[in-house]
């Protein structure tokens, strides 16, 4: 078969967005102005209350909002008008009914681009298809399950350093864990080892801090301000990154099975192959997609579990009765575990890490007798579906057992979306991220206990993605 050149894209990448904020606000505006008298309705007036409280504490806002306007409403945030829409028939209509109505990139997932570049998040028509075309035999069960070994040596070190009776903020050892698994599954690279490894992964860290950060801070551009310090994180990380696309090129290894190698190698139908700025936008998206939300989920699901003792009692006698001490399998971990994949979906119910689902509509169309015009961002929020209560009844419980078998196969199609519906936009590291997050949790339970610290209550923050603000300390004992 013939290849193409490794300079030649799969595809016409797309054009790039200008990243000049005085830009993005003039656009924004006479977009607005070209749409004007087709917004459904809602509060838009400017309100800087509102926008901060859309930054902070977004669900009393949201969810008022739907019992006030139903499934779709209108709403004004800093200097334009945001159209939200909620519920399961809203849900699927955005992710599988009628996406070609939304574009990703023009929406807030553009503010990723000056890291992530063109990646999966920030792509859209046929650029994406094939690119994510490429991708999947990178995400394969084989691939997957080699994988497994990097997450469960990790784990393995990261749990034997944990010591019982200490307090230890289980947010924070889990987003390190995490980063040294997406070195290790994802990059190839040794964490620990300090010109490569250990230096992507501070520097990673340090990117992703711009996106925590109030939006007004984002927009500042001079010297020594975030923006700077993202783009210099940026660099360093490019640098090794590439480097090591390089070496790869120049020395394939048909026994690596991270993903940048397979990356490397991956052809498409016609022969071609990612250029090397491609694959390095792809794996930089892989990295964020998937380090902040296992990190969120494992820490969301340590906090439900000691909140709800029964819960852990049951999920702990599944796991003795399956696994019997020993280090759990792949197969284990998602055909014979039911009440751990239970507690997994009621956690991603409570806190789905990528909460809300940003899009900006390419075309005029109409849901809920509304018409929403072209140009309009439009969002669907995950977060504020799985709390209806007409949907979800007690929504603010933790009840895993609403997903058992039969009640998870009769709910409304898009009632539950945690990794954005379906369709041929599901996240592609899906399977990655689920068996991160229930072999972590497994192997940490088989050892220990983490309580609740009497007296502290937890918050969520929402930027990047959903996780405890400030961390979640805990209280670590060793398991009678």
């Amino acid at each position: 078969m013939a290849t193409v050149d490794s300079t030649t894209p799969v595809a016409q990448r797309p054009p790039q967005m200008s990243a000049n904020p005085v830009r993005r606000v003039a656009d924004d505006l006479a977009a607005e102005w070209r749409g004007r008298g087709s917004y459904p309705p809602g509060p838009t007036n400017f309100s800087i209350a509102r926008t901060r409280q859309i930054a902070h504490d977004p669900l009393p806002l949201l969810l008022g909002a739907y019992e006030e306007y139903g499934q779709i409403f209108g709403m004004r945030l800093l200097h334009t008008k945001v159209v939200f829409m909620l519920g399961p028939e809203a849900n699927h209509f955005v992710t599988v009914g009628h996406p070609e109505n939304f574009h990703w990139r023009e929406s807030s997932f553009g503010d990723l681009i000056p890291l992530l570049g063109d990646g999966l998040l920030t792509i859209d028509d046929g650029y994406h298809d094939r690119a994510r075309a490429i991708m999947l035999p990178a995400f394969h069960r084989e691939q997957v399950e080699a994988s497994t070994a990097a997450m469960r040596a990790e784990a393995e070190v990261a749990i034997a350093a944990l010591r019982p009776n200490t307090v230890v903020d289980v947010y924070a050892w889990m987003r390190k864990l995490a980063m040294r698994i997406a070195m290790r599954a994802l990059l190839g690279l040794d964490p620990d080892d300090a010109g490569k490894g250990a230096v992507a992964a501070e520097r990673f860290e340090q990117a992703l801090g711009f996106f925590g950060i109030d939006y007004a801070l984002r927009l500042v551009r001079g010297p020594g301000s975030p923006w700077r310090r993202l783009l210099a994180a940026r660099a360093v990380l490019d640098r090794i990154v590439y480097a090591e696309i390089a070496r790869r090129r120049a020395a394939p290894d048909d026994g690596r099975r991270d993903i940048l190698s397979l990356l490397v190698e991956a052809r498409g139908e016609r022969g071609e192959r990612f250029t090397d700025s491609e694959i390095r936008d792809q794996v930089m998206t892989l990295m964020f997609a998937g380090h902040d939300t296992s990190t969120s989920t494992v820490t969301f699901a340590l906090y439900e579990l000691a909140h709800h003792p029964d819960a852990l009692a049951r999920l702990c006698e599944e796991q003795d009765r399956v696994l019997g001490g020993e280090a759990p399998t792949i197969g284990q971990l998602e055909k014979e575990m039911p009440y751990l994949e239970m507690v997994v979906d009621e956690v991603l119910r409570l806190y789905p890490p990528a909460w809300i689902g940003p899009r900006r509509a390419v075309r005029d169309f109409e849901f809920g007798g509304c018409r929403v015009p072209r140009g309009a961002y439009v969002n669907y929020v995950s977060w504020a579906s799985h709390r209806i209560p007409e949907v979800f009844p007690e929504p603010e419980a933790f009840v895993p057992e609403r997903f058992t078998r039969e009640r998870k196969a009769a709910l409304p199609r898009g009632a539950y979306v945690p990794f954005g519906g379906g369709g041929k936009r599901v996240c592609i590291g899906k399977r990655f991220g689920q068996i991160e997050v229930k072999l972590v949790t497994t192997m940490l339970l088989q050892r220990l206990r983490a309580d609740a610290l009497p007296g502290r209550t937890m918050t969520v923050r929402q930027m990047p993605t959903l996780s405890p603000r400030g961390g979640l300390p805990m209280r670590l004992r060793a398991r009678a």
